[in-house]
């Protein structure tokens, strides 16, 4: 299949009817197949290695070279954000319009800020979780505490001074044991710190996250030209 038809046609059209996409991202086969599409790999998907055999697009004729419109680049580089961090596209597009209420700064850099300050992006920079949709999983089943009480939105945004832990079933969990033999991270950005108390593992966010702190190679301005229609 084209893959500009694909984009064009297929694809766009399905997110404007918001079909949920991140469900063919539970599969381990699905997740290589996005990456491989998209030619990077993206921590969130919790699945390393996507490239290591294969770094061309998946079908009989990834190995191919193909014209890509111009088109297909901006939406190529808005899917990794939209993977990367786990959401619909209806809910980037909420994102996108929140951002650009604030004009104290570039749009695009108000809106990475905005998700890496999301509670399942928290969990997963800080390894409590090897993946952004275990990282929500955690947080819908209960086993997540901000500042001492059981928080069930994944989405919730965390302000500085806040602490992150989790209940005795979240540290005994599938999630965390798998993050903690398997961090899917090297290393926790700045804006955040962990300490152990009581031989647990207590975070605090101890700044405003920087658009810097994206852990894989986008192009800011791609997504800012895909987006340039919502207001």
């Amino acid at each position: 299949m084209d893959f500009d038809k694909h984009v064009n046609k297929n694809t766009i059209i399905h997110e404007r009817k918001g079909y949920h996409v991140m469900a063919r991202v539970l599969m381990g086969r699905a997740r290589f197949k996005i990456q491989r599409r998209l030619g990077i790999e993206l921590p969130g998907l919790g699945k390393s290695g996507a490239l290591e055999r294969r770094p061309y697009p998946p079908g009989q004729h990834g190995v191919k070279r193909k014209k890509v419109s111009e088109l297909s680049v901006r939406w190529m580089e808005k899917q990794k954000v939209l993977f990367h961090y786990g959401l619909r596209e209806k809910q980037l597009v909420n994102y996108v319009k929140k951002a650009k209420k604030d004009r104290s700064k570039a749009w695009v850099d108000t809106l990475i800020v905005n998700l890496e300050s999301r509670l399942d992006n928290v969990l997963f920079r800080l390894s409590f979780a090897p993946s952004m949709p275990a990282a929500r999983q955690m947080v819908v089943h209960g086993h997540v505490l901000v500042n001492g009480k059981k928080v069930s939105s994944p989405g919730q945004l965390l302000e500085v001074g806040d602490k992150v832990t989790l209940t005795d079933k979240g540290y005994n969990s599938g999630n965390y044991l798998q993050a903690k033999a398997h961090p899917r991270m090297s290393s926790v950005p700045a804006c955040l710190s962990k300490d152990t108390v009581s031989n647990k593992e207590v975070a605090t966010v101890i700044a405003t996250p920087l658009p810097e702190d994206v852990p894989f190679e986008f192009s800011p301005q791609l997504v800012i030209e895909f987006y340039w229609r919502v207001k």
